[in-house]
């Protein structure tokens, strides 16, 4: 669902990275106060997690479109709402600049579509209201398909909302709305599967790393250690290897203008459109994952592995640039 720059005009675009920038001042404020360093090293690995599955399309059976994982709720069901997010903005600004996925002037809207929905209303509307009494696979299950198929709907309205205030006339609203929310109900059904897969894993490997269960779940069968080695090698895997079977059909939001407007792209012009295309071509080392001028399967490994430790490297980073978490003063 990452938005290109032509489907957002310069005031949304604005608007939209003001009411992200104000969701991640509010989130770093929140993350200082509950000063946990453990989530440090697991902001880390699970940011370099998404972003190795979001590598991943898959097929969409008979539609001729494919999705992928937005990631949002499955942060946020471990890391909280708002070390979440963080964790979300890291994943989307290193796949707008370093890989060209995703425009520079709509990683407002991306950010707010993708990460705000899963996060905040993932978290704190669906997955800790259902395991505020108890805790089981059922429960987790339930809750990972009912928030990634919640938020990818709010996701998918924001987009189509979003083209509408930017007056793009080629995507009729009611058109639209009605071409992309049912694409995203089945690529939100999938991603509720894949997310509660990752989480059962979680519980059974180090169920306090859940959010909002620390206290009340027993140990688990390997150290903090070892459930993040097994994340991490996890992620260089996908990214560097089974990213070479990722679907080649259209995502959901390129499906859906297709089938509006019979191309998967729409044209913008104008100076802003024109320095923020300048600006992503200067700072995209590897442009939709690939070797510059290259379709070698060689360039996919590479940017799947290479964005994996860039994700790792910014996450773990940011948190001590920004001192998110600090030593506790002992007395």
């Amino acid at each position: 669902m990452h938005m290109a720059d032509a489907l957002v005009a310069p005031a949304v675009a604005g608007t939209m990275y003001a009411c992200s920038s104000a969701a991640a001042a509010f989130s770093i404020r929140k993350v200082r106060l509950e000063n946990n360093p453990k989530k440090i090293p697991l902001m880390g690995v699970m940011g370099a997690f998404v972003f190795a599955a979001q590598m991943i399309n898959f097929t969409i059976p008979g539609t001729g479109s494919s999705g992928h994982l937005y990631g949002g709720m499955l942060l946020s069901a471990l890391l909280g709402p708002y070390a979440g997010f963080l964790t979300m903005i890291g994943v989307l600004l290193i796949q707008c600049l370093f890989f060209a996925d995703g425009g520079l002037l709509a990683l407002g809207c991306n950010i707010w579509n993708m990460a705000f929905y899963g996060c905040f209303v993932g978290a704190l509307l669906i997955w800790r209201p259902m395991m505020k009494r108890s805790i089981s696979k059922k429960r987790i299950v339930l809750a990972s398909i009912l928030g990634c198929v919640i938020t990818l709907q709010l996701g998918a309205l924001s987009v189509t909302v979003e083209t509408l205030a930017s007056g793009v006339t080629e995507l009729p609203f009611g058109v639209f709305v009605a071409t992309m929310q049912p694409i995203h109900l089945a690529i939100g059904l999938v991603e509720g599967l894949i997310t509660a897969a990752v989480l059962v894993f979680v519980y059974d490997a180090r169920p306090e790393l859940l959010y909002g269960t620390e206290q009340r779940v027993s140990a688990g069968r390997f150290s903090f250690k070892k459930t993040l080695a097994i994340l991490g090698c996890a992620a260089l895997v996908i990214g560097g290897a089974f990213s070479l079977a990722a679907s080649s059909n259209p995502d959901g939001l390129e499906w859906s203008i297709e089938r509006i407007t019979g191309s998967t792209e729409l044209e913008a012009s104008g100076d802003v459109y024109d320095a923020a295309a300048s600006a992503q071509e200067t700072t995209a080392i590897l442009p939709d994952y690939s070797l510059p001028d290259s379709d070698s399967a060689s360039g996919t490994i590479i940017s799947g592995i290479a964005g994996c430790l860039i994700v790792l490297g910014v996450c773990v980073g940011s948190c001590y640039v920004f001192r998110f978490f600090r030593k506790k003063k002992t007395t």
